[in-house]
């Protein structure tokens, strides 16, 4: 079992956090690897997943996702690092931030060290992670050890847990 875990760069504190991505607007591969591309501008990618064809959770009126997840080492705070990816969002073409609406790219922070944070604007772990196959099949594959802050379980065993109910299909490599 593996816990997140500091990692210094030069003494400066970098920390590890796991990013999930999304898009079901037109070319769905085309805007992930347009944020992926603009988030190696100034994190650094560890590790990416392959992407993910996915049912839209909570809707039936949209077309299916394209997801995928990346390890990252950032020296940013969270909210710092919540600021950039919405930055990043709007950057790429999204308009607003809603639930269940269609979105030219969703970036989300699903764990960050082994951090556990509640406050207004944001909360880590992201509060659905673990209920949600699009965001823990993508995970599992990057780290399947890793283990979630709150369940204190590893990625792999609350994947199993899920099962087969949401449609999750890998489709390709970001290369």
């Amino acid at each position: 079992m593996e816990f997140l875990s500091n990692v210094y760069y030069n003494n400066i504190k970098m920390n590890i956090a796991y990013i999930s991505l999304g898009s079901n607007i037109e070319n769905r591969i085309e805007h992930s690897i347009k944020a992926l591309d603009e988030l190696s501008t100034f994190l650094m990618l560890k590790v990416v997943s392959s992407f993910y064809e996915t049912e839209p959770f909570g809707v039936s009126d949209q077309n299916n996702f394209i997801n995928c997840a990346a390890e990252i080492e950032t020296s940013l705070q969270p909210h710092d690092l919540l600021n950039y990816l919405i930055d990043t969002e709007k950057k790429l073409g999204r308009a607003s931030k809603g639930d269940y609406k269609p979105r030219t790219i969703d970036l989300d922070i699903i764990f960050y060290n082994d951090l556990i944070l509640e406050t207004t604007s944001l909360i880590i772990p992201h509060r659905q992670a673990h209920l949600r196959k699009f965001v823990i099949e993508p995970l599992c594959e990057i780290n399947p050890d890793l283990i979630h802050p709150v369940l204190k379980k590893p990625i792999s065993d609350i994947l199993q847990k899920l099962g087969n109910k949401q449609f999750v299909k890998r489709i390709g490599q970001y290369c």
